[in-house]
């Protein structure tokens, strides 16, 4: 028939589209056509042949003994992982152990691509891995993971992974420096495949770690006189006070966040942290692009946290206090939304923030880590806050908080 050529000339496309020309029924495509090196990826691609050297630096112990670990002393760096070549990591497997409290929080990891002076990564290392607070938990998305539990999650222990892809043309350094006052036992991985040359649309990963501790409040909310109905009719439609995610300027696109709160200024009837809406304003926009609905509806749940913790590919809490009782929504939580299949494109800049409650009416402990990708250079990030300020709330101090406005 007619149509067969086109419909013939359709699928053939299609298939070349997705990477898949060399299994297609045609007997003039016997091998697959040329690919960006290693940039085949998923479960679903897994027959395609990838380009590239695979390559790992490690902790491993030289002489062949157990001691697998690197020692990072009080006020010192570790360098991860110094490569001189194109290529991109495809996993971090880290570890450590430190007898101080909050530790977690003192440890920075840092990335720099490409010989650049400026990091490309900041945070501490435990937010970097989804969960704040310089807390573990035993929690899995598509991207990061934490693995731990029983004795070892009480002393802050766990194993973290990360799985976003990081390329670089020329090189790629990654370090752990210390604020703490104690060593640390640093255990290690950075897989990453090696290539001749990196495709110049390749984009950069980036993170950054911020917080804000109180977040302003647009209402004394310590006041008992106030309830949850007249907060619901404040109107916050420009969010110049919203809690500041993510800026940057250049082109690149939003990958997720985790955000970490710790709920210390409820109003008196109405305990939960949320129905903050999100507001993400891209290339200049002076109203928000993107506008949601509230806190958990950014990150794809409902009706508060009725699940507490929870874990999926793209969204989860991996950090959850009480959803019942009288202290409910008090302590602290770690929330996380990857946009792994919807990423957020700008061309010239992006502000993604957050209301801290509706209309910013709570005062709390807000941190995040933001990730997202884009062409170098990167405007310097916002100077890291100093050890002392990275520390978190005492779980005591924060509940006497909460129950003094509660």
């Amino acid at each position: 028939m007619e149509f067969e050529k086109p419909r013939r000339r359709f699928f053939s496309q299609s298939l070349s589209w997705a990477g898949l020309l060399g299994v297609a029924a045609s007997s003039s495509a016997a091998a697959p056509p040329p690919s960006a090196p290693g940039f085949t990826s998923g479960l679903s691609q897994l027959f395609i042949q990838r380009e590239g050297r695979r390559r790992r630096t490690s902790s491993t112990n030289p002489t062949g003994k157990n001691a697998d670990r690197v020692n990072l002393e009080p006020g010192g760096t570790t360098v991860l992982a110094d490569i001189k070549t194109a290529g991109c990591i495809r996993h971090i497997w880290l570890t450590t152990r430190n007898p101080e409290p909050d530790y977690l929080r003192r440890i920075v990891l840092r990335a720099y691509w490409d010989g650049e002076q400026q990091a490309s990564i900041e945070s501490p290392v435990g937010d970097f891995f989804g969960v704040g607070h310089a807390r573990v938990s035993n929690y899995w998305s598509l991207p990061l993971n934490m693995i731990t539990g029983g004795s070892v999650q009480a002393q802050s222990r766990a194993a973290m992974n990360c799985f976003f892809p990081m390329p670089f043309s020329r090189g790629a350094r990654l370090t752990i420096q210390s604020d703490s006052k104690e060593a640390t036992g640093v255990y290690f991985y950075v897989d990453y495949e090696e290539y001749e040359s990196l495709p110049a649309y390749a984009l950069r990963l980036h993170a950054q770690w911020r917080r804000q501790n109180p977040t302003p409040p647009s209402l004394a909310v310590t006041d008992h006189n106030i309830k949850s109905a007249d907060v619901s009719e404040l109107v916050n439609l420009d969010g110049k006070q919203n809690y500041v995610i993510l800026e940057a300027n250049g082109k690149g696109q939003y990958v997720g966040c985790n955000l970490s709160i710790d709920h210390i200024n409820p109003i008196t009837d109405f305990s939960w942290f949320g129905e903050g809406d999100d507001m993400i304003f891209i290339d200049g926009d002076t109203r928000p692009t993107l506008n949601g609905t509230g806190t958990e509806d950014y990150f794809c749940a409902a009706f508060g946290y009725p699940s507490g913790q929870v874990s999926t590919p793209y969204h989860g809490i991996s950090l959850a206090g009480p959803t019942e009782g009288p202290d409910s929504y008090s302590g602290k939580w770690t929330m996380f939304r990857y946009h792994i299949e919807d990423p957020v494109q700008f061309q010239k800049s992006i502000r993604v923030t957050i209301e801290h409650g509706h209309a910013n009416v709570h005062a709390d402990d807000y941190s995040s880590v933001a990730y997202w990708y884009q062409a170098e250079p990167h405007e310097p990030f916002p100077a890291l806050l100093p050890v002392e300020k990275r520390l978190p709330i005492s779980d005591v101090d924060s509940l006497r908080q909460f129950w003094k406005t509660r």
